[in-house]
């Protein structure tokens, strides 16, 4: 089977979704979308496929099986949708639209049609983070208690002049651009939470009414807690996520790049005490997370199974970031998850 693929904004992201299609031999490119014209046209010529600038026209080729949707937030839910209506396979960027409401309608609309919907967090497939689930599930580590995380970086001049500080067109600051990617790692980490306090404040950018810094704790009635920070005044860009269990932990710092060399610690804990016993992997430079997750995704399509970050999935993390901007402008500063309406199954930490 060759899938044939059109991608509708060909910005950053969707020009690297281009790359893992064209070297995919069960893939084939057929046209780009994007509203700049000289953009398409570049990227068309570059991987020799077509250009338009109506995405409209994309979504109802006969000849596209599946839609890469990687637009500004505020279309990622409309264009998606319509794909599903077209009966189009769609892997959507993150996050899946702007609010749970809207990843509920997004879910919905593939649910009806019986298309295969997933959702890009790629993080889930940088390699020292699939290994340090590895290692959780396998119980080396012994049984997860809880997560520290934190994720950010600095922006560049007038950065809150950009798509991402306004309001129409992100739905939300760095909760939503950088902190849906941490909420789902917890997840998908420790399982499903309850209950969730939270703050949001702008310290610095100065996006309207967007925060540039995100605090959460969540916690479930299973014991598990996940802390973490997300920010956009980090200044030098951070990754770092913590798993604490009963006889170890898992430690994952650095993605590559800006980021720093993405490496692996853990440590297992002695019975008699002491410092733990620690063994640290440090991955190529190389970022392979664009292509797994691609990979993962037409597997899916072949075997006609859910994929790992599928819609359902993707829903209940937005959940958890809108029971958060809920907790931030709570009194009592704490919010319960809404539980995914009827229908809706969680793919969850299996994937």
């Amino acid at each position: 089977m060759t899938l044939r693929v059109g991608i509708v904004g060909v910005g950053v992201i969707g020009h690297r979704r281009a790359q893992v299609v064209a070297n995919d031999p069960r893939a084939t490119l057929v046209m780009v979308a994007d509203t700049n014209a000289e953009r398409a046209d570049s990227i068309a010529a570059e991987f020799g496929c077509k250009a338009t600038t109506d995405w409209h026209e994309l979504i109802t080729r006969d000849d596209i099986d599946v839609v890469v949707v990687s637009v500004f937030n505020t279309y990622l839910g409309p264009i998606a949708i319509a794909a599903a209506r077209a009966r189009k396979h769609v892997l959507c960027e993150k996050p899946l639209g702007r609010s749970a409401t809207e990843a509920a309608e997004i879910v919905q609309a593939f649910e009806r049609v019986g298309k295969t919907l997933k959702v890009g967090f790629n993080l889930r497939f940088h390699p020292g983070l699939r290994q340090a689930h590895d290692v959780c599930a396998d119980g080396r580590i012994g049984r997860p208690l809880y997560v520290r995380a934190a994720y950010g970086h600095g922006g560049r001049p007038g950065y809150e002049l950009e798509w991402r500080g306004n309001r129409d067109l992100a739905g939300g600051g760095e909760l939503l651009d950088q902190g849906v990617h941490i909420a789902d790692l917890c997840r998908w980490f420790l399982g499903e939470f309850d209950t969730v306090a939270g703050r949001t404040t702008q310290g610095f950018w100065n996006a309207g009414d967007l925060e540039d810094n995100g605090f959460a704790l969540l916690w479930a009635k299973s014991g598990v807690v996940a802390i973490f920070h997300t920010s956009w005044m980090q200044w030098k860009n951070r990754f770092l996520f913590e798993v604490i269990a009963t006889a170890g932990y898992a430690t994952v710092d650095g993605l590559g790049g800006s980021y720093g060399p993405e490496r692996l610690t853990i440590g297992l804990r002695r019975p008699e005490g002491g410092p733990p016993e620690e063994e640290t992997v440090t991955f190529n430079p190389e970022d392979p997370s664009w292509r797994d997750e691609w990979r993962e995704f037409v597997d899916a399509i072949e075997e006609n199974r859910e994929p790992i970050s599928s819609g359902a999935d993707a829903l209940r993390t937005m959940q958890i970031i809108d029971a958060i901007y809920a907790a931030s402008a709570a009194p009592g500063g704490t919010s319960t998850i809404s539980n995914p309406p009827v229908g809706l199954v969680n793919s969850g930490v299996t994937g």
